[in-house]
């Protein structure tokens, strides 16, 4: 049995928790949940947005599940992402966005995985304020180690899983010296993988190649603020944040993460859609490789999301949040580990 850090967040985020858990169990996923929370509820609770209980667990197990979280706004809180990401050097921001045959979307064909360099950028933290000038500072700092960083991981997943491209996305034509770096570092990558081609992109550029023909570019590898921007983009193609993943990765540990934010506005309703938890938490079964199981729960995942009526209002359906994770349960048994379907028995 694997021990992971569960973070239950705020807002819809201890529904849509408890909604990964039922299916996991239901599944006998061989985990066991180690939780923690952080944000707003562990602030009323005990005065700290990020127990030193949590970060104790996080050192401990390395692998954790994370669901929306609080930062609170307009009363000097640093983000708690941005907080978690750097205290543990969580350099790599993973972002698949794929279609799914049972949400329709504008476009049918797009598998793109966005590789975001995660502690750098405008995202340092790195702020001076004169407020006799009303002048406010903003330092996006970027390093040869932090893009080289991110390259060599956007370029090793391509090679383990058989991609064939990798694009990089920089603004080289106005930042001159923080775009050179970073295509530089995906050069540098490239030259280790022969087989896999390489190009680069101008951000505006992509953005709008990206609405126009997604089904061009395969991985995508960019610095802070503009993977920020892209990822939101890349999920707006397959169905919006609500059906997507996230990943924070180091060297030695994982925080995978539902993307979308905390939804007060339907906390309590019964209505919140679990999707973008349940395949974050699909993810890390494959980083602790359980991926029998992964492909299990995605299978019965997507045969639930083919039912319209079986889904989450979001999705057009009437399902509540217990509902829709019952139907995943119930799918489950139609397929083996694996994602392999089981043949029913006409004799029984």
């Amino acid at each position: 049995m694997k021990q992971v850090t569960l973070i239950p967040g705020d807002g819809i985020g201890p529904e849509i928790t408890e909604a990964v858990k039922a299916i996991f169990e239901a599944a006998q996923v061989p985990v066991v949940w180690d939780v923690h929370n952080a944000g707003q509820a562990s602030l009323e609770a005990g005065g700290e947005l990020i127990p030193q209980s949590l970060i104790a667990s996080l050192n401990k197990n390395r692998v954790a599940l994370k669901a929306p979280i609080t930062t609170p706004v307009g009363k000097g809180f640093k983000s708690i992402n941005v907080q978690l990401r750097q205290m543990f050097d969580l350099y790599q921001n993973i972002r698949p966005a794929k279609s799914t045959e049972g949400i329709k979307t504008r476009y049918g064909n797009v598998d793109l995985v966005l590789f975001r360099e995660n502690t750098e950028g405008l995202y340092s933290g790195l702020e001076m304020y004169d407020a006799r000038l009303g002048v406010s500072d903003s330092i996006a700092r970027v390093t040869h180690v932090g893009c080289q960083k991110i390259c060599d991981a956007a370029f090793e997943y391509a090679h383990k899983h058989n991609r064939k491209k990798v694009t990089i996305v920089h603004k080289a034509n106005i930042l001159k010296t923080a775009g050179k770096m970073i295509i530089e570092a995906g050069q540098k990558a490239a030259e280790r993988y022969p087989h896999i081609k390489m190009d680069d992109k101008i951000i505006d550029n992509m953005c709008m190649q990206l609405v126009d023909r997604p089904e061009q570019f395969d991985v995508l590898v960019t610095t802070n603020l503009f993977g920020d921007i892209l990822s939101d983009l890349c999920s707006g193609l397959v169905g919006g944040l609500g059906v997507v993943a996230g990943a924070n990765i180091g060297k030695d540990m994982a925080v995978f993460e539902a993307v979308h934010g905390s939804a007060p506005d339907i906390a309590g309703k019964g209505i919140a859609n679990p999707t973008a938890l349940l395949r974050s938490a699909l993810m890390m079964l494959h980083h602790i490789d359980e991926h029998g199981q992964a492909f299990r729960i995605e299978a019965a995942l997507e045969k639930t999301l083919m039912n319209k009526e079986q889904c989450t209002g979001d999705l057009g359906g009437k399902a509540t949040t217990k509902e829709f994770t019952q139907y995943v349960i119930n799918n489950l048994a139609a397929y083996a580990p694996g994602g392999i379907a089981v043949e029913s028995d006409n004799n029984a």
